[in-house]
């Protein structure tokens, strides 16, 4: 829903181009780093207040972010979305673990679980384009406030309690995973851009994370009761899941920034006309989520995930074509491959990642997962957003006459050059917008190739690392562990 009330909000706050992937990317960066820490101390203490706790805090962040008077402000509130996400999301899943033991019975409820994820991603953009065409931007943001007043009574009547569990919590342990995490995610960002800390601290920042995260693994190893079972990372099925996630995420969620910003500010659709767009991929989400547990009983764990992948990089191709032009048919074509491919595959990798862990130790598996998605999200518009800007900025043709700040402006990222555009009106802005539209479909086209060939790479990757004879052995491993 954000990504279609970003041309809006850079219209209102104005926010540089850091700036405004920070509102986007600042969400993602908060909620890795914490997953950890919070799925295994759901694990210990009880998932289902922390799934209360969570919808607290992020209703009370959704009301700080709707009324953010400044980009610093909206950053800050994203963050808090990002603490309330992280306690949310790990217990979910382990309850769907806890609950249904049988793999077959798992398959599918996670199915539903995606379906409705998608469900929501489907129903979000329309109601995105409704609220920013008829209120303002903010309004992406209070629509989750009566949702929340809706599920928060719901969820106290419904989720089962869970067992607290008597295992020792290792404080240290959290506290070196929440900043390798974050130390990681946030290099590997500022890597990319260099405007806040530079390049150079960014690089040093990243190799602190890495030691943090080697120093957190050496004392999973050594502890008799660990925070994360790191062992976990040995079984070929677990491993493959949470790569499949990673990229498949990074692919999607970067690209749906790019693709939001192209039906608007290339194609000229307003932000509900954008959102309708963008609906058979959400469609197409719902019906993999839904059909993927047959599939993989039909066809494996190998073929479902890595034809997911290929099925994905496949759809994408044809947008290498497209110029400014609008291809409505082949648009929804290819985002029905995209959606069905991505929520196909994703479906058999959480059900790989959930299979390969003990019920005790479901929270932590669960947040490892989570942990994929999230850093694959925010490492998605950071990478891809970083390539656009890249490309983007030396492609822009701007009039000579143009002033020199006007200039920097507008090559910071389309939705910059368009405000610009429209501040100078006339042959001169709409010269700029023209040539700023065909700056950006060829950066467009640089963020899809490297989509495509991360999706082609995993999706063989797949097929190599995890062969028919280690799919039998998970689903052997789960028949052993239902019987006991």
């Amino acid at each position: 829903m954000l990504h279609i009330a970003v041309p809006a909000l850079t219209a209102a706050l104005e926010p540089s181009a850091v700036q405004l992937l920070w509102i986007i990317d600042s969400y993602s960066l908060v909620v890795a780093p914490l997953l950890v820490t919070f799925g295994t101390l759901g694990d210990r203490y009880g998932r289902r207040a922390f799934v209360l706790g969570g919808y607290l805090v992020f209703g009370l962040a959704s009301l700080a972010a709707a009324f953010a008077p400044t980009p610093l402000a909206l950053i800050l509130a994203r963050a808090f979305l990002g603490v309330g996400g992280a306690m949310i999301m790990p217990a979910t899943l382990s309850i769907i673990r806890q609950v249904f033991t049988d793999r077959r019975e798992r398959a599918i409820a996670l199915g539903v679980w995606g379906a409705v994820a998608a469900g929501g991603a489907a129903v979000g953009p329309m109601l995105g384009g409704v609220l920013v065409e008829h209120f303002w931007w903010g309004a992406v943001f209070l629509i989750n406030v009566p949702l929340l007043l809706i599920a928060l009574p719901l969820a106290v009547r419904l989720l089962p309690p869970t067992e607290r569990r008597d295992h020792p919590w290792d404080a240290l342990s959290a506290l070196l995973s929440v900043a390798g995490l974050l130390a990681l995610a946030f290099g590997l960002k500022e890597a990319g851009y260099g405007h806040t800390i530079g390049r150079g601290a960014a690089v040093l920042v990243f190799a602190a994370g890495v030691a943090l995260l080697v120093w957190f693994t050496a004392r999973q190893r050594r502890l008799a009761t660990p925070l994360l079972d790191v062992d976990l990372f040995r079984r070929r099925g677990f491993a493959t899941g949470v790569v499949c996630v990673l990229l498949a995420i990074f692919a999607l969620v970067g690209l749906e920034l790019m693709l939001a910003q192209y039906l608007q500010l290339v194609l000229g659709l307003s932000p509900l006309g954008a959102a309708v767009r963008m609906v058979p991929l959400m469609i197409a989400a719902i019906v993999g989520g839904l059909t993927a547990a047959r599939l993989l009983d039909r066809v494996g764990l190998r073929a479902t995930m890595s034809g997911g992948l290929a099925l994905t990089a496949l759809a994408l191709m044809p947008v290498l074509a497209w110029g400014v032009e609008d291809h409505p048919v082949m648009l929804a074509v290819c985002f029905v491959g995209i959606g069905f491919g991505v929520e196909v595959a994703l479906l058999a990798a959480s059900d790989t990642i959930m299979a390969s862990a003990p019920e005790s130790r479901a929270g932590g598996a669960a947040a490892i997962e989570e942990t994929a998605y999230e850093l694959g999200a925010g490492l998605g518009i950071a990478v891809l957003g970083t390539i656009t800007t890249l490309v983007y900025a030396p492609a822009l043709l701007v009039p000579p006459d143009l002033p020199p700040e006007s200039a920097a402006q507008a090559r910071e990222s389309l939705a910059a050059a368009a405000h610009v555009a429209t501040e100078i009106g006339g042959p001169a802005g709409a010269s700029l917008l023209a040539e700023a539209r065909f700056a950006f479909v060829g950066a467009l086209h640089s963020a899809v190739l490297v989509s495509v060939l991360f999706l082609l790479v995993t999706a063989v990757s797949v097929a190599v690392l995890l062969p028919r004879r280690e799919a039998a052995r998970i689903a052997e491993r789960e028949r052993e562990r239902v019987a006991v």
